[in-house]
């Protein structure tokens, strides 16, 4: 199954960050006090490992979401600010965990964790993190609130076992791929967006549309980090160029790029996923081959059909500042180069 592709519809400037930044400032200097807090333990390794890691930099895509959810819909309390945190330790857990199972040199444009700390530290304060992302959810008292980032969390388990399973393996369909990255990065973006309509006590049907335009945000986010792997420099990216390559991963320029591919092409692309043309001069091959079949372009256009079902999800809310902003964050993920 392949993906209908419709085109965002354009604008007169680049879009940025740059407003939903503005819109949940106050909001994330909130958050981020309470991430410094709840990161805290008496035994030092665990601050300094998390620290690495969370002082690091990032976009805070994922609580942003919950804080521009909030102002979309006008709340008013504060219970989204220990939710946005529990959502930033979710990622944050996955993220140091993610390192370990790919075994990452760099995270972020520096050193991974399990580089400096060793993999079984590093493994540890991920499920840390993970505790007290749960500690922060019953905090708040909500069993649904509950059962949403409870659920994300096991999907993205399962999206991530699902990768694991499809790495290496060539006749990986551009189905499976979809739902890999539906499971291990969109579903902590959707529920992200969700929490915000539960906290304001908002309709099912309100809650479902945040949701939608959480998961198509995701699904475009993810996309375009794929597309990135293959055209993008690794100093913009924050992590090694063609690591995706290296460890045999299935994402969808090669998945494109094998299927337009002649009979050598995909001689090529077979030996290389099960890892016996990981060298720098492969790289260039199959970001050649990519690029010959533009397998890039086909992924960012359907990362912008993505973009635009977000988009098209918040459409029935009043039109606001916290609207135009999500909008042009969703606008923002297919664009970006970083």
């Amino acid at each position: 199954m392949t993906a209908e592709v419709i085109p965002l519809k354009p604008r007169p400037s680049e879009p940025s960050l740059g407003p939903i930044m503005a819109l949940t400032a106050p909001g994330m200097n909130a958050v981020n006090q309470v991430i410094l807090e709840r990161m805290q333990s008496e035994i030092p390794l665990i601050p300094a490992l998390a620290g690495h890691l969370i002082a690091g930099g990032g976009k805070r895509m994922r609580p942003m979401l919950t804080l521009a959810g909030a102002a979309l819909l006008e709340y008013g309390g504060t219970r989204h600010h220990k939710l946005a945190a529990a959502v930033e330790f979710i990622h944050t857990a996955t993220l140091l965990h993610d390192d370990v199972v790919d075994g990452s040199d760099m995270r972020r444009g520096k050193a991974a964790a399990n580089l400096i700390f060793g993999n079984p530290a590093t493994v540890l304060v991920g499920d840390f993190l993970f505790t007290r992302s749960f500690e922060l959810m019953v905090e708040d008292g909500s069993l649904k609130v509950l059962k949403i980032l409870s659920n994300a969390s096991s999907v993205i388990s399962e999206g991530e076992v699902d990768q694991l399973t499809a790495q290496r393996q060539i006749e990986t369909s551009e189905e499976r791929y979809l739902g890999i990255i539906g499971a291990k990065t969109a579903a902590l973006f959707a529920a992200a967006t969700r929490i915000a309509a539960v906290v304001a006590e908002k309709s099912e049907a309100e809650e479902r549309a945040l949701e939608d335009y959480g998961r198509n945000l995701g699904i475009a986010f993810q996309l375009v980090d794929d597309a990135m792997d293959y055209d993008s420099d690794g100093s913009e990216m924050g992590k090694a160029k063609g690591d995706d390559f290296r460890e045999g991963k299935m994402t969808l320029p090669v998945i494109l790029a094998y299927a337009r591919g002649s009979e050598d092409e995909r001689a090529f692309w077979r030996d290389a996923i099960l890892g016996h043309r990981s060298g720098a001069d492969d790289l260039a091959k199959a970001v050649d081959l990519i690029a010959r079949h533009d397998a890039v372009s086909a992924t960012r256009d359907r990362a912008r059909h993505y973009a635009q079902r977000a988009i098209d999800a918040i459409a029935g809310f009043p039109a606001n500042e916290a609207r135009a902003a999500m909008a042009e964050a969703a606008e923002f993920a297919v664009s970006r180069r970083f």
